[in-house]
């Protein structure tokens, strides 16, 4: 995770939308506070039910929530308690109601989307998502896996990885897009990283959540932050030919089914 030196800078402090909710952990209570009740009662009329940002591991969920508390310097939520986050810049991990903006789950299932009326779901090509999976497992939110570790058993562990993560990265996408039954909205990791301004505006108008522009303009400006991996090139193909061809195959399912053109 990231040292404590490697601190956020928000463009404004961060808050909850409605504190007087029962059954949500609060922490750092000095610092986080409520937002005025006026704003609190608007933003909670606009937008009364509680809101999932779901992806697969590895697929930009914790960017895309950085980027949320950037641009609006509301909390987000999560169904899991990180401890890493908890202490880098998520106080509101475990909190799973409407006093934050959204709620972060990689769960899927009848279970898993009962408490939600509405939906984010994040897709990110599994190629890169299995692999950023694979790194977090090693080295942390922003580390990497060692070379060796793709060898391990002569190179068995990691065959039987992404064989498991696939599955998962089909079954978890399908599942929200073809069951959920409440308002869904599709965010494209790609997309997010090359028109990020736009996919901003996008996410909280599905939201209902009203733009400030100057919050916006500072998300976009310190949009890296120190959530999103930087790109490390290996001297090898960890895919072998057999494994980019299933890959591909249920990523041509997945992206079919959201109706996403592959370039």
């Amino acid at each position: 995770m990231p040292s404590r030196k490697m601190t956020i800078r928000w463009c404004r402090d961060l808050k909850y939308m409605n504190r007087d909710l029962p059954n949500y952990t609060d922490y750092r209570a000095d610092f986080y506070t409520a937002l005025p009740s006026d704003v609190s009662t608007s933003l909670q009329a606009a937008s009364p039910t509680l809101t999932a940002l779901a992806s697969f591991p590895g697929s930009g969920n914790t960017w895309l929530r950085y980027l949320l508390q950037q641009a609006t310097g509301v909390l987000t939520g999560s169904i899991y308690k990180d401890y890493g986050l908890l202490k880098t810049g998520f106080p509101a991990e475990n909190v799973c109601n409407s006093s934050v903006l959204l709620v972060k789950t990689h769960e899927w299932g009848g279970k898993a989307w009962a408490p939600f009326a509405k939906a984010i779901l994040l897709v990110r090509d599994p190629e890169k998502a299995i692999i950023a999976e694979f790194n977090r497992q090693s080295g942390g939110h922003i580390g990497f896996a060692s070379p060796d570790r793709y060898k391990r058993t002569k190179g068995k562990y990691w065959q039987q990885f992404v064989s498991n993560k696939l599955k998962g990265w089909e079954l978890m996408n399908l599942s929200w897009a073809r069951n959920f039954t409440g308002s869904i909205k599709v965010v494209f990791y790609d997309d997010l990283v090359h028109h990020t301004e736009r996919e901003l505006r996008a996410i909280l108008d599905f939201l209902q959540f009203p733009i400030d522009e100057t919050l916006l303009r500072c998300a976009i400006l310190r949009k890296e932050g120190i959530f999103r991996r930087k790109k490390r090139l290996l001297s090898f193909d960890p895919y072998t030919e057999a494994m980019r061809a299933e890959v591909q195959a249920r990523k041509r399912i997945v992206y079919g089914l959201l109706g996403r053109k592959e370039h």
